[in-house]
């Protein structure tokens, strides 16, 4: 028998079932944001690949007095030197004082056409991971309307 100035040292069912149900609210919580962490950082990736891109194109559009890559030379215009016309090369030298503007086109982490890094000029083409518009200068994801994130946003409206 227990004397009475001896204190019990346990846990009533009470107090586990709570701690229990505590547990389980967080995790409930916890374990979807945890679960979505690889697509949203692959999504993460796009807005920051297309940050990269966008901002190339701008400093060669305002490095050549205000003319876009163009379109057929896109990847050598962003990634070796050039002159002041925009003809690309591949060493710096006194005429060629422009560029590089990235070291290489990223690769696209996203959707059916993960995993290349070719631009096009054209929307759905099958070789493209970037859509660009030598008019505007817009760039954009190859990917069809249907390949969304996980907001359900389509991942070429980024």
């Amino acid at each position: 028998m227990l004397a009475m100035n001896q204190a019990r040292r346990a846990f009533s069912l009470i107090e586990l079932v709570i701690v229990v149900v505590i547990l389980g609210i967080i995790g409930a919580i916890a374990i979807p944001r945890m679960s979505r962490g690889a697509e949203g950082a692959a999504d993460s990736s796009l807005v920051a690949d297309l940050a990269v891109l966008r901002n190339a194109i701008d400093l060669y559009h305002a490095e050549h007095g205000g003319v876009y890559p163009p379109a057929a030379s896109v990847e050598n215009a962003l990634t070796q030197y050039s002159n002041v016309a925009g003809d690309s090369f591949g060493a710096k030298s006194a005429e060629r004082i422009y560029g590089p503007y990235l070291r290489k086109v990223p690769t696209l982490k996203v959707g059916s056409k993960k995993g290349n890094t070719a631009i096009t000029a054209t929307d759905g083409d099958a070789t493209g991971a970037w859509v660009y518009n030598e008019t505007t200068g817009h760039i954009h994801a190859n990917l069809v309307v249907g390949e969304v994130d996980a907001r359900g946003i389509a991942y070429r409206d980024y």
